[in-house]
């Protein structure tokens, strides 16, 4: 081993304690360089017009494929996984609206970043000069890809990132960086023969295996759509108003979820007795009190009566 080989495997390991120590449930890293094997993936999806009224993704198609584009010298990509699976949940009867576990507590935005930062910032206070850049879900970052490709785990039939210790529900970062590294490997797929994702999901959004036509999932149509929902999703809610998990719950390797520590994302108390009766009746003052910092604010007031209306009309 040389003597860069040697600073390279410190300097990884002292991220990796140090993220651990931040709060994040794993990290990994993998060099920062052309996904080639996802340029004609992501190519496709998007002539198959997956991605709907997301324009957002078909744009910088460059810049997803190649970190390098996004931060001048790029050389590592630095994943953290954050775990979300709640302790406390919602109610999830046949008659309970529902709502995405990830969606409970504080906008996952907002933690990451401030742990990613504190991450960042001790980098800089141990190895010197380092330039890098933040990625929270909010630039043209293909974060599961990047997580899969520093060994923390494969990208399932669903489309999510799957973990043999801890199953799926878990937000993911990146700080794209100039720092030499010592990277990671990815880990094989252990998805196998089981399907019951594909089954379950009663939009049918999951096309085939590992492709997700994200313009019929629950997700798109309660977050993402603008628009009124389609009504041939009528009926196929399962009463979910705000995303949905299904593809998650029924996935075998969540049963190994463990309950997250991270304060932000337990659910508030002021939302843990919210009735059917209650949401039909929220007013919008009390939307922007209760989602201040939420993750719900994104869909808007309107857009969520829009999501409970439509689910009690299929009724």
């Amino acid at each position: 081993m040389t003597t860069e080989d040697l600073v390279r495997q410190q300097r990884s390991q002292f991220i990796k304690a140090r993220a651990l120590e931040n709060g994040f449930d794993f990290c990994g890293i993998s060099k920062a360089d052309f996904l080639e094997a996802e340029a004609p993936r992501l190519e496709n999806w998007l002539n198959k017009n997956h991605h709907g009224a997301m324009g957002y993704m078909a744009n910088h198609f460059d810049k997803r494929l190649d970190p390098r584009k996004l931060v001048d010298g790029a050389k590592s990509v630095i994943s953290v996984l954050l775990n979300y699976y709640p302790e406390e949940k919602l109610p999830e009867g046949p008659d309970d609206l529902k709502l995405s576990k990830y969606a409970y507590g504080t906008d996952y935005h907002y933690v990451l970043k401030e742990k990613l930062g504190a991450l960042l910032q001790a980098i800089q206070e141990e190895i010197g000069e380092v330039s890098g850049r933040i990625f929270v879900d909010s630039a043209p970052v293909m974060d599961k890809v990047w997580a899969a490709k520093s060994g923390l785990g494969w990208v399932g039939k669903h489309s999510n990132l799957l973990n043999r210790d801890m199953g799926s529900f878990f937000f993911i970062g990146e700080i794209i960086c100039d720092l030499d590294l010592a990277y990671d490997g990815a880990v094989q797929d252990y998805c196998g023969t089981c399907t019951r994702c594909l089954d379950a999901c009663p939009t049918d959004a999951i096309t085939e295996p590992f492709v997700v036509d994200g313009s019929k999932c629950i997700s798109y149509y309660t977050i993402e759509l603008k628009e009124a929902i389609p009504q041939e999703a009528q009926g196929k809610f399962d009463n979910w108003i705000f995303g949905c998990d299904i593809c998650q719950d029924v996935c075998p390797w969540n049963r190994f979820s463990k309950p997250h520590t991270t304060k932000e994302f337990t659910l508030p108390e002021s939302l843990a007795g919210f009735t059917n009766n209650d949401w039909q009746e929220i007013t919008e003052e009390v939307f922007r009190e209760l989602f201040r910092r939420s993750p719900i604010k994104r869909t808007k007031f309107d857009g969520l009566k829009r999501n409970i209306e439509f689910v009690r009309s299929s009724k």
